[in-house]
C-alpha cells in the first residue's frame, strides 16, 4: 500500500524502546513544499462526490495559496453542483519522492471540518469524517498482517486485522486518546503537531496539541536531527510482531486530499447526526464547506 498524509499511513508488551536519532533531509514549508508535491487529477479511489483538479485548476478557483511559510489546500466553497455533473472540486496531491524508513513530522494549523469532509491519506496518519472526533491513524495492508491485542500507545485500538480484505477496507484503526486531534477541536486549538516514525520493525504516530507542554523542543522548534526515543508513548503504535513489514510495505508517497463523501464519510454520515443525505448535502450547500481547508505551516522529513 502506498502511505499517505495524512497518509503515511505503518511492541510487543515488553515495551516501546526501539526509537533512534534520525538526520533532517526535508525542510518544507511555503511554496517549496508545494513544489515536493504533484498534483494527481484522476477519479476518487474511495468513490467520492469530489473531483480532484490539476494544479492550475485549483490556482485559478482559489483552492491553493502560499501566505508566507504557510500553505492552504481547500475545497470548493462556492458552487452549487449538477447533480449530473462532477463532483465537488478539491485536491489531491502526491509527494515527488518516496520513503521508507523516515521521521515526518507536519506541523498543522487547520484541518477540513464539516458534514461530508474526509480529509486523509494512506498509511493514514490524519483521518476522520463528518466532524467525528478524535483522530483515527490507520494502516491499510494486504493478507497476513495483524497488531497484537496489548501495545504500548495512549490511543485505542479499534481492530487488529490490518488486512482491507477481511475487514471492508478498514484496516486496523486507532482512535486517539486527545479530542483534540482532529475536527472543530483541533481547529479551535490553534492545531498541533503529528509525526510518523517508520522503522523496519514498528511505525509509531505521535500527536501533540498547540499549547501543550508535552511537545518535544526538536518538533516545535525543528533542528538538524531528531531523537524518537525521547518523545514518550506513541498515540498509535504498529509492530512488526505478527506482520512482514518487507512484504507489505515498500517506499512510500505522501498523500495529502479531501474527498466528499465516499465510502466511508458516506456510510457514516446519517450516524453522524448531518442533515439530508450526503450527497445532496455537498452537492447544493457550497457554503457549508468554508471550512474544509488545511493550512500547512512546515513539513520536516529526517531520515
Amino acid at each position: 500500500m502506498k502511505s499517505a498524509f495524512l497518509a503515511f499511513v505503518m511492541l510487543a508488551v515488553s515495551g516501546y524502546a526501539e526509537a533512534a536519532t534520525y538526520s533532517r533531509t526535508s525542510k518544507l514549508s511555503g511554496q517549496s513544499f508545494l513544489d515536493a508535491f504533484s498534483w494527481q487529477s484522476i477519479p476518487d479511489p474511495t468513490n467520492g462526490r469530489v473531483n480532484y483538479v490539476t494544479q492550475s485548476e485549483a490556482q485559478s478557483a482559489g483552492l491553493v495559496s502560499v501566505s508566507g511559510f504557510t500553505v492552504t489546500l481547500r475545497g470548493d466553497d462556492t458552487t452549487v453542483l449538477n447533480p449530473s455533473g462532477p463532483g465537488r472540486n478539491s485536491f489531491r496531491l502526491r509527494s515527488n519522492d518516496q520513503y521508507s524508513n523516515h521521521v515526518a513530522i507536519f506541523d498543522i494549523g487547520h484541518i477540513p471540518e464539516g458534514c461530508g469532509t474526509w480529509p486523509a491519506g494512506e498509511i493514514d496518519i490524519v483521518e476522520g469524517v463528518n466532524n467525528q472526533v478524535p483522530n483515527q491513524s490507520t494502516l491499510h495492508t494486504s493478507a497476513n498482517c495483524a497488531m497484537p491485542s496489548s501495545r504500548s500507545m495512549t490511543g485505542t485500538a479499534l481492530l487488529n486485522d490490518c488486512d482491507v480484505f477481511s475487514d471492508g477496507n478498514q484496516g486496523c484503526g486507532v482512535h486517539l486518546a486527545d479530542r483534540n486531534s482532529f475536527g472543530h477541536n483541533f481547529n479551535f486549538n490553534g492545531g498541533g503537531w503529528y509525526a510518523v516514525d517508520r522503522s523496519p520493525t514498528y511505525i509509531a504516530i505521535y500527536f501533540w496539541e498547540r499549547g501543550s507542554t508535552s511537545v518535544p523542543s526538536e518538533v516545535e522548534y525543528p533542528v538538524d536531527k531528531v531523537d524518537t526515543s525521547t518523545w514518550g508513548t506513541p498515540a498509535a503504535y504498529f509492530p512488526n510482531t505478527d506482520c512482514d513489514f518487507p512484504s507489505h510495505f515498500g517506499p512510500m508517497n505522501i498523500i495529502i486530499n479531501l474527498a466528499f463523501c465516499g465510502d466511508w464519510a458516506g456510510s457514516v454520515y446519517s450516524s453522524s447526526g448531518c442533515p439530508s443525505n450526503c450527497v445532496d448535502f455537498v452537492n447544493n450547500n457550497p457554503s457549508a464547506f468554508s471550512n474544509a481547508y488545511f493550512n500547512f505551516n512546515a513539513l520536516n522529513i529526517y531520515q
